[in-house]
């Protein structure tokens, strides 16, 4: 089996993050929390846990900078202790820990890159408000077109890279804090030439802790996205 290991960024998922490190202990993986000093006590679950299970390790983060800066983190991270595979995932089970396999399958099966997506045949979303879709459709429809690229779920944030990809995507140049982050990566992963596999996910609502959606984080990804297709135009992509 080759070394993977799953990326957890986390902030105040003291509810849930046990859970979920218990839930993906039978697959065999490595475990990195990447916790951006959590007021509720995440920092030191994850710290509990690491002591208990040896294949958990703990990253903590002076300050809270957004899920960009937390998952480069993880990923360099992750890099220097060796993994093949590198996983990102939530730790609220919005992402069910049972398919971490099957994204990992789909890098063995040759694939750079491995989405879990909800928008490609046999995915979907489950106990979403029409609020909600619309948002998440309207995002992946607009980064999309503005970028010109095919994947359906361009803002899918379930995601599962080969080694190689990480090393050539220049991880320090990557600023974007909130979920344009995530279309940020894989538009930088498809102009370097590198397959992108969409594996069909149910993303499921939290049912613990709270949502990190805010306006700030969907106005970046707003404006950023022009500034992305500028930036390939250019030639700096």
């Amino acid at each position: 089996m080759p070394d993977v290991i799953v990326c957890l960024p986390t902030y105040n998922e003291c509810e849930s993050l046990e859970a979920m490190v218990r839930a993906l202990a039978p697959h065999g993986y490595r475990i990195l929390v990447v916790d951006d000093s959590s007021p509720d006590g995440t920092g030191e679950i994850a710290d509990r846990l690491a002591a208990e299970l040896g294949f958990v390790s703990v990253l903590h983060r002076p300050v809270k900078e957004g899920l960009g800066p937390a998952c480069i983190a993880g990923f360099e991270q992750a890099l220097a202790d060796g993994a093949e595979i590198v996983v990102e995932m939530d730790s609220d089970f919005s992402h069910d820990p049972a398919d971490v396999p099957r994204l990992v399958a789909a890098i063995e099966g040759g694939a750079d890159l491995a989405l879990g997506s909800r928008y490609v045949k046999g995915g979907g979303t489950v106990n979403w408000g029409l609020g909600r879709r619309l948002l998440s459709r309207g995002a992946s429809i607009y980064g999309r077109t503005i970028l010109g690229v095919k994947l359906r779920d361009v803002t899918a944030g379930f995601t599962c890279y080969r080694r190689s990809v990480l090393e050539q995507l220049d991880l320090e140049s990557i600023h974007s804090q909130g979920y344009v982050f995530q279309i940020e990566m894989k538009y930088r992963t498809l102009r370097r030439g590198f397959t992108v596999a969409e594996v069909p996910i149910f993303f499921a609502d939290r049912k613990q802790g709270k949502s990190k959606m805010t306006r700030a984080i969907i106005l970046e990804a707003f404006w950023k996205v022009p500034l992305l297709r500028v930036a390939a135009v250019r030639g700096e992509l």
